[in-house]
């Protein structure tokens, strides 16, 4: 599988039984604007019924889920202490030198959290990239092992006091309660964050000996999970774990918090109705051009008869049929032209906090005889000897999804690692390619060698959908051009994506016909 340009990451997960999840982060490298093309091809079997009328455009993006925003700021807890960019130093500057509004005051918290998740997510990371089959753990390991977390416990505990003193001295200087309620949400959020990290990485230290230092480690991290539960068991809050319950208001606030503090990230989308006004336009020529036709056959006739015969009634009759005709033919020649060069939907992505549009994002989706396969989509399927003999015997439905964004390097926020990217996760649905698919499990007849008795085995039916994306980075200021192109296969059933096949790029040495992929389930 070749790797996506520098400026253009992706990764590709399932993310549960129906819905295929790709992640894109786009990192401009200074130019004033940048665009980023992808294209993903969806190769689908004919047994699955699906094509322009069975699942039109309008299905097809009730489907796709998309969220876009800023790339988390990227900051140790190192920094999330000393930092000038730090949220929690910017905050408690604002003490000693005055608030600053209330909804930057919050901006900076939720702020805070989001850097605080992805350190700690960085952070169990790492522990279970050090501890995952490596028994026992190489010496040096262990060192840095022991390091990272006790300088993250550390660290975690001295963020939590510093951010809940500061609240307590916020709480005293008269904000209004929704700033107040906002700030409560987001301390419950933090501890959520913490209990979460660090019981992940107790989990994944499981491996390691049962001795010291790794037990005083082990407990150590428990012993502040517990301390944050406490807390929250202390100010009468829900999302405390019941190891007998269902544990439903917990998840339900978690994801509550999760959107509330993460909003301050995510892009806004404020669509753009451009398609539509150039159709309105075509339509129009469309009826003028039909208008004149019957005003011509009006005016012969009114030359050619006397107006009260019926040669005239007949001609005028006539004239507006043809008319009618003509503006409906001219009317769907011109939405095919629309369609063929105009997005369907058109958007400005809009930052939350300075409320200016950093760029534009336009999607469109083509369905078969529409969609021209490029060589190097095509080249990546016919790796495979099954498609290479079948292309153009067997059906299939080919469906192109296009989406291009355009960035103004201008516009993004900046940090003390450069510039910020932006995070673009889209999530397709895939359960409209369920419906016409045979039951997942079948009986197979097999004939017991031994006493030649007559059994049946379990067989599984599924289908596979094949899916390239093709990547292209542009700059304007420097011509620069990169395109690559990423193929996975999702092995479906009626019940949904069983794994994911990722293919990679096969080395000269390996015969046609045998191509690398990983699963993932």
């Amino acid at each position: 599988m070749s790797q996506a340009p520098a400026s253009l990451q992706s990764r590709f997960e399932v993310h549960d039984r129906k819905q295929f999840e790709i992640k894109l982060e786009y990192q401009p490298s200074g130019a004033d604007e940048t665009r980023y093309l992808v294209d993903a091809y969806l190769f689908l079997p004919g047994s699955l019924n699906i094509d322009a009328e069975t699942y039109p455009r309008a299905d097809f993006y009730a489907d796709i889920h998309n969220y876009v925003r800023f790339k988390t700021p990227v900051m140790g807890v190192a920094e999330l202490l000393t930092s000038d960019a730090s949220p929690l130093v910017k905050l408690e500057s604002w003490l000693r030198t005055g608030l600053g509004p209330e909804r930057d005051i919050v901006y900076q918290a939720k702020l805070l959290s989001c850097v605080l998740r992805g350190a700690l997510r960085r952070f169990a990371v790492g522990v279970e990239s050090r501890c995952e089959g490596k028994v026992p753990v190489p010496q040096d390991a262990c060192a840095v092992l022991e390091a990272d977390v006790r300088a993250m416990q550390a660290g975690v505990t001295e963020v939590l006091e510093r951010f809940r003193r500061w609240l307590r001295a916020v709480g005293e200087l008269g904000l209004q309660e929704r700033p107040r309620a906002a700030l409560r949400l987001v301390d419950e959020y933090v501890s959520l964050l913490v209990e979460g990290g660090f019981r992940r990485a107790v989990a994944d230290m499981k491996a390691l000996p049962r001795e010291e230092p790794w037990m005083g480690l082990r407990k150590g991290l428990m012993e502040a999970v517990l301390r944050e539960e406490a807390y929250r068991k202390e100010h009468q809050l829900r999302s405390v774990l019941s190891p007998t319950g269902d544990n439903e208001e917990y998840l339900q606030r978690l994801g509550f918090l999760k959107k509330f503090c993460m909003n301050v990230l995510f892009l806004s989308s404020k669509r753009k109705q451009k398609r539509q006004g150039f159709e309105e336009v075509l339509f129009a020529m469309a009826a003028g051009v039909a208008m004149t036709f019957a005003t011509a056959v009006a005016f012969w006739a009114q030359a050619r008869f006397a107006q009260a015969s019926l040669n005239f009634f007949l001609i005028l009759v006539v004239g507006y049929m043809v008319k009618d005709r003509i503006k409906e033919g001219l009317r769907r020649m011109l939405s095919r032209v629309a369609a063929t060069h105009l997005a369907d939907r058109t958007a400005d992505l809009v930052d939350p906090v300075t409320g200016r549009a950093i760029g534009t994002c336009e999607e469109r989706v083509d369905y078969g005889s529409a969609v021209k396969v490029p060589e190097s989509v095509a080249a990546l399927r016919h790796r495979d000897d099954f498609l290479t003999a079948t292309q153009g015997e067997l059906t299939e439905t080919v469906i192109r999804y296009r989406k291009r964004i355009d960035l103004d390097a201008r516009l993004l926020p900046r940090s003390e690692r450069g510039l910020s990217g932006v995070t673009d996760i889209l999530r397709l649905n895939v359960g409209r390619f369920l419906r016409d698919m045979d039951e997942p499990e079948l009986a197979l007849e097999y004939v017991d060698l031994a006493d030649l008795s007559v059994g049946h085995i379990r067989g599984a039916k599924r289908y596979p959908v094949d899916v390239v994306f093709r990547f292209t980075v542009e700059e304007e200021e420097t011509d620069r051009r990169e395109e690559t192109t990423q193929f996975v296969r999702l092995v479906l059933d009626r019940n949904g994506i069983q794994r994911m096949q990722r293919f990679s790029e096969p080395s000269p040495s390996t015969p046609p016909g045998n191509v690398p992929w990983r699963s993932a389930a």
